[in-house]
């Protein structure tokens, strides 16, 4: 039992509690690599609920224990699309949030890019404008920003 405003011991998860988000973070961590090499990976942290009986819970923290954010709800990942769109958002509120910048960059017109669903690939999408004058443009899919 946990004081009033104690926080409860915050844990690393191991490999395989959570395969749909290791999964997903293993993406993620391929375009970390990439565009933040300095960071470290990320990686998922847990902490016990403070209600009796409820799911431990789970944040997607930098490589030196900080997050930010929601928490991830182990029964809204329903397939691995689903749960890379989830973690994905995750580590952007972890990264802007804690780092202080937007987290991946379009290299090109230097400005955060967001997930789109592009016929059932999850991919890093980006506002700026084109030389064409179509403005937005997918740079490459979650997962594959070395692509590029």
């Amino acid at each position: 039992m946990h004081a009033p405003f104690d926080q409860p011991e915050v844990r690393r998860v191991s490999l395989g509690e959570y395969p749909l988000w290791d999964e997903a973070l293993a993406f993620l961590n391929q375009d970390l690599a990439v565009t933040r090499p300095e960071q470290g990976p990320l990686q998922l942290l847990a902490q016990p609920s403070y209600e009796a009986g409820e799911p431990e819970y789970v944040y997607v923290a930098l490589a030196n224990g900080e997050w930010h954010g929601s928490h991830l709800y182990p029964k809204a990942a329903e397939d691995p699309a689903h749960a890379l769109a989830i973690v994905a958002d995750a580590a952007q509120d972890t990264v802007a949030e804690r780092l202080w910048q937007a987290w991946p960059l379009c290299v090109e017109h230097n400005l955060g890019m967001h997930t789109r669903d592009v016929q059932g690939l999850l991919s890093w999408w980006c506002a700026g404008r084109q030389s064409g004058g179509g403005s937005g443009h997918i740079r490459a899919a979650v997962g594959a920003l070395d692509t590029f």
